[in-house]
């Protein structure tokens, strides 16, 4: 599918303050790696200003993000719960740290840069962040394994949400994973932390 001119200075734009800093990246740079003529003002015949770059890629990706998690939360709804538990825990955080991925750039910005621009952190909290926190909180509610457990679901979605981006986080600004868990190591110790939540004193977990 090809992108128009002003959705490839909008993901352009992105890589270029994930790899570089919002600062350190110039409108000529932007215009450069869109494919439009550095200097000549390409990139003001559909942006004001750099700050509405960034402020459309922030504003876009967390409607996207919207629509991914509503759709996720009414697929939890009425999932097939036919499947172990173990394997809808490790498709869940493998879906979250997917996700988390796919937003990698957005969230170097965010963790880097954003603090200048409270009106954005606002955005991505609220369209990107917190829905994933809520998602994983629904999901959990939506199991009947869990029917029974008393626990509180919004702190448990923080703590494993916060786990899943950290991962992502981590390994993107320092090389490697945290605590040198590879991916893999990383799921089953997220999955058997989540089985510690099942009501029933026996749980067997995965190895």
């Amino acid at each position: 599918m090809t992108r128009s001119t002003r959705e490839r200075i909008i993901d352009e734009a992105l890589r270029l303050f994930a790899e570089r800093g919002y600062s350190a990246t110039s409108v000529a740079e932007i215009e450069a790696a869109s494919g439009l003529s550095p200097g000549a003002g390409g990139l003001y015949r559909h942006f004001k200003s750099k700050y509405e770059v960034l402020a459309a890629a922030v504003n876009e990706h967390a409607t996207r993000t919207r629509v991914q998690i509503a759709e996720t939360l009414a697929e939890a709804t009425t999932a097939d719960t036919s499947a172990d538990i173990e394997e809808r825990l490790v498709h869940l955080c493998k879906a979250g740290l997917a996700k988390v991925r796919e937003e990698s750039e957005l969230t170097r910005v965010f963790f880097r840069d954003l603090s200048q621009f409270p009106e954005l952190v606002t955005i991505v909290r609220e369209g990107l962040l917190q829905p994933v926190f809520d998602a994983i909180t629904t999901w959990f509610r939506a199991q009947p394994e869990y029917t029974e457990a008393d626990v509180d679901w919004p702190a448990i979605g923080a703590v494993l949400g916060g786990s899943v981006v950290h991962y992502r986080l981590f390994e993107e600004t320092v090389g490697e994973a945290p605590g040198r868990a590879e991916r893999d190591r990383f799921i089953a110790a997220w999955v058997r932390l989540a089985l510690g939540l099942l009501p029933s004193p026996a749980v067997q977990t995965i190895a």
